[in-house]
């Protein structure tokens, strides 16, 4: 990847680029670009616009992300692609089969997705659920238990390793435990620091060793009651990188969401400035991303050597029988 880039991820507002998206992408030359369902028609479009989008940086290996968990979360739909079960029907299967599933799931997303050339999935989802479980997260989650959660999130990232797509799993340190959505409103959540650490950290702590995370628009009170862990030096120093472990690529969630105050340049200084080493933008407003970029700052140093580790991220990419594997899933979570 040559020259420096800027330290955030990019939405655009259609199916094509406009000009004056290409001329803003190639003068601030962010890191990589996202794709929601206002950016995807059919197989050939999507694949032009990320042709598009790769060119307007002069770099035909920028990363292009994609939300496509299952479920609710699926920005690639009928009629040109095939629902997908939502992780809480992966958690409900018994031990062997929800394993199967889940790296079932895994690999067939990364084969919808590579063959589009998008090279990052925003999945798997770790946070846990609870009856308190704001719906924003609810079927998303595999289920209440670190331990389960963390290994069928292992599995569906070996699913899509397995076809050459890299994960970035979400919302570190976690999500579930909050009431409000982050969307519309800023969670807090008053849990003791102990018992944090014992379960939605732990589900973090025991697949820390992936390329990709994303963080939430949280506050935990028994760290940082004045920020979310997005913004707070100390969720970010002592809990992600610290307790947790994760050492990987750490991408903001988006700072459009209306849990996080002020107006976008501040909101993309302070995500950096916190030690998100990308700041993640969704919605294409050429208005608001001008001024991300304006905040986002330069990637280098650290963040510089994590984004091109996890772009290095051993994927051995394999061959698969599509249909059978749709069976597959199909007779283990029935349509």
């Amino acid at each position: 990847m040559s020259g420096t880039r800027l330290a955030a991820v990019l939405g655009c507002s259609g199916p094509r680029l406009t000009a004056e998206e290409r001329a803003f992408f190639n003068d601030v030359r962010p890191w990589g670009f996202i794709l929601f369902a206002r950016n995807v028609e059919d197989p050939a479009q999507v694949r032009t616009l990320v042709a598009e989008l790769r060119e307007s940086v002069e770099d035909e290996f920028a990363p292009v992300l994609i939300d496509q968990e299952g479920g609710r979360v699926q920005r690639l739909r009928p009629p040109h692609w095939r629902n997908l079960p939502a992780a809480e029907k992966i958690g409900a299967l018994a031990p062997d089969e929800s394993q199967e599933a889940a790296w079932t799931l895994g690999r067939l997303i990364a084969e919808d997705l590579s063959g589009l050339g998008i090279a990052i999935a925003c999945a798997p989802v770790l946070d846990l659920r609870r009856t308190e479980t704001h719906a924003v997260i609810g079927d998303r989650a595999f289920g209440a238990e670190p331990e389960t959660v963390a290994s069928l999130g292992r599995s569906l990232c070996r699913g899509l390793l397995d076809g050459g797509v890299l994960p970035v799993t979400k919302h570190i340190p976690g999500h579930g435990r909050a009431t409000l959505d982050s969307h519309e409103a800023l969670p807090r959540v008053d849990t003791g620091l102990d018992e944090l650490l014992a379960t939605d950290f732990k589900a973090f702590e025991l697949l820390n060793d992936v390329p990709l995370s994303m963080t939430a628009h949280v506050v935990f009170e028994a760290i940082d009651a004045e920020h979310p862990a997005s913004t707070s030096v100390r969720v970010i120093s002592e809990i992600v990188r610290g307790a947790i472990g994760f050492e990987g690529l750490l991408l903001s969630d988006d700072l459009s969401m209306k849990a996080l105050g002020g107006g976008l340049e501040a909101r993309a200084a302070a995500v950096r400035q916190a030690g998100c080493d990308i700041a993640l933008h969704c919605n294409g407003e050429m208005l608001e991303m001008r001024a991300v970029a304006a905040g986002a700052g330069a990637l280098d140093g650290r963040a510089a050597r994590r984004a091109e580790a996890a772009l290095a991220w051993p994927r051995e990419i394999q061959t698969c029988d599509t249909a059978a594997l749709r069976g597959r899933l199909d007779s283990l979570i029935p349509r």
